[in-house]
Order: structure tokens, then sequence, then C-alpha cells
């Protein structure tokens, strides 16, 4: 039975913590430079973030399994406000450093690794299995999320960092607070009692239940090549921007917000417009449109065309994580959703990472458009396999 002011109200959550997290996402590495202008420790802030998911993420799916969801995000936001705030007072009496900004991170992950599967295990409830209605759910949320991490949130961060360097961390604990408020008051779901196993085999149980389901193998599969393909163009676009197309430090933050202006158009139109495509029939579509995007890039060598292109490559991703998103959804059980979840994000972590290393070092090696290209291939290959998939 479909809650609408409670899926408005998860919403809401999202929409204030979404705007917190993309504060961080700026004061985090902002602070770090403050601290230090040792690359490595600067290294260490970023990968806190993912550490957290690749060591907590599994067994806090299978937790988020077994315990109330509703209790499980207020919990964890209350959680990361109390982190978030006592860096902030570390902050404001100049006693913060770059082992308790790490640390500060890495719990905030950690909280993060309970939040994100508690919350769109509820989306099913909240907003009913039928199709059209939990696309155009997770159309809403995906894009609140790139509006609140890539637009609104990174300015305010870098603004209120000017401002004081306690400031940023210190509104994004308010936002925790405020998004637990908001938790506090959806209504509660009935749930079906079902056994729980302890958290090693829960753990496995998930895992196995991804990998022998042929159709959520794919979606990982889809989800690992695109989100590669995806970190090892971006790996060094950055420098790109500089060198090739002689953009500055402003051009470049708008080059990153012409991507999240499409992701926001692409929540708001996929669930209008492609809200019955099968999911591999949209990751063959956005690999192609990845492939496209990168080549683009590489051989344009002009502005115009990398803002077009970025814009087209947001699109795709909120896209993918919409339909795909929702495809998750319906085909695994609620008892099981937690566990899905985690698993799939690890496996869009990992490749992440391993793309942006992998670009990283291409890079260094054989030039700045060598990764492009790489993720030209990368992505042509596995839009190959997803249209034959769909055409199965």
């Amino acid at each position: 039975m479909p809650h609408p002011r409670g899926l408005r109200i998860l919403l809401g959550a999202a929409a204030i913590s979404v705007t917190g997290d993309g504060v961080l996402v700026t004061a985090a590495p902002l602070m770090a430079a403050a601290l230090t202008r040792d690359p490595f420790q600067v290294g260490l802030v970023a990968a806190a973030g993912y550490a957290a998911w690749i060591i907590f993420g599994l067994p806090a799916g299978a937790l988020v399994d077994r315990w109330d969801r509703r209790r499980v995000m207020y919990t964890a936001d209350l959680l990361r406000a109390l982190i978030l705030a006592g860096f902030a007072a570390l902050a404001f009496a100049n006693m913060a450093s770059i082992a308790t900004l790490v640390i500060a991170v890495f719990l905030v992950g950690v909280g993060s690794c309970f939040f994100d599967p508690a919350s769109q295990s509820l989306m099913p409830d909240l907003a009913g299995r039928d199709r059209d209605n939990l696309t155009r759910a997770n159309g809403a949320l995906w894009g609140i999320d790139v509006f609140g991490k890539s637009l609104a949130g990174p300015p305010l961060g870098a603004v209120t960092f000017a401002a004081g360097r306690a400031l940023p961390f210190a509104a994004d604990a308010l936002s925790f607070v405020v998004s637990a408020l908001l938790v506090r008051t959806l209504p509660a779901v009935p749930r079906e009692p079902w056994e729980h196993p302890p958290v090693r085999d829960a753990v496995v149980s998930g895992l196995r239940f991804v990998a022998s389901h042929s159709d959520l193998r794919r979606l990982a599969l889809g989800m690992g090549a695109y989100n590669f393909a995806w970190n090892l163009g971006f790996a060094t676009l950055v420098l790109f921007a500089q060198d090739v197309l002689s953009l500055g430090a402003a051009g470049y933050g708008a080059l990153m917000a012409s991507g999240a202006v499409g992701g926001i158009l692409a929540g708001w139109l996929v669930p209008k417009l492609a809200s019955g495509a099968a999911a591999p029939v949209a990751y063959a579509v956005a690999l192609t449109g990845q492939a496209l995007v990168w080549s683009a890039i590489a051989f344009g060598h002009t502005q115009w065309v990398a803002f077009a292109a970025i814009a087209v490559l947001g699109a795709a991703s909120t896209a993918v994580s919409v339909i795909g998103g929702t495809a998750r959804q319906l085909l695994t059980p609620p008892a099981m959703l937690g566990r899905m979840i985690s698993a799939t994000r690890l496996v869009g972590i990992g490749s992440a990472a391993s793309g942006a290393f992998v670009g990283g070092l291409l890079s260094n090696l054989y030039g700045l458009t060598a990764p492009m290209i790489a993720a030209v291939g990368l992505a042509a290959l596995a839009a190959c396999y997803f249209a034959l998939i769909a055409r199965r």
C-alpha cells in the first residue's frame, strides 16, 4: 500500500541530507589542504569514505535487513551529526588535524553504509511496487541527490569554509539533525517476520543471491562497467580542462555544474519518457552515450563540446541509476533489499575506485586523452553486450 505522505517526508529528508553531503564533498578536501600540503595525507581524506563502504558495507546491509529501517536511518543521521559537530568544535578551537579529519570522514561514511540501504529499502514500501510509481519516486530521489551533492552543496561548502573553517562541518551536522527529525515522522511500515541468520551467514546469502540471480548479476555488471568507464575518463579531466580546454577553476566548476543540470533533468524526464524501459536497454543506451561523450571530449578540444558532452553524461548517469535501481528493487524480496543494495553499491564503489586509479596511470604513461580513449573502448564493448542481452 503506497504512502504518499511518507514518500514526501523521505524525499524531504534526503534533500536536506544530501545537500549536507555536498557541503562535505567540498569542505573536507579544503580542510585537508589547509591542514597539510602532503598529497598522500590529503588523499587519505578522500579514501576514508571509500574505505568505510569496503569495510562495513556488506555487514551494514545485513543488519539493515533485520532492524527497523526507519530507526536505522534516524540513528545514523544523529550519529553523523554528533561526529561532525565534534569535528566542527575541534576546528573552531584550532585543534583539528589530518588524523581527526580522516576519522570523521570515515565515520560519516560508516553512517552512510547504514542510511543509504535503509532509505532505498523503504522506497518500495512508501512508493508501492508498481513500476511506474517506483520509477517516479526513484527519479525524484536521484534528481534530489544530484542537485544536493553536485549543484547546491559544493558551492555552499566553499562559501562557508571561506567564512570559517568550522562552519561547513557545523552546517552539515545541522542538516543531519533536521533529516533525523523528519525521518522520525515517517509512518510505521508493517513488515512480515522473517528469519535472521547470523550476520556472517546473512552477508554470504546476500552475495550468493545477487551472484546467482541472472538479472541482478547483469545489473551489477552494468553498474560496474558504467562506473569504471566513467571514472576512467574523469580521472584527470580537471587537467585536460585546464591544459587543453583552457578552463580555469571557475570554468571547471561550471563544467561540473553542466553535468549536474543534465542529471537533474534526467531525474525529471526519465519517469515520463522511459519508465517502462528494460534495464539492459537503459545500460546499452547509456554506455553508448558515454562512449560518444568521451570521444567528443577527447577529439573535439572545444569548450562548448565539452559542456554539452558532460551534460549528456550527467543525464545518462541519472537515467541508469533510476531505471537500474527500480529494476533491482522489484527483483528483490523485501527481506533481501538491504543486502542486495549494499552488495551492488560495493561493486559500484570498487569499480569507481579502480577506474580512477587506472585512469591516472594511463594519463601518466600516455597523455591526458588516453584515459578517455580507453573509456570509449570499454563503454562501447559493454554497450554491445547489453544490446545483445536486450535483444534476447
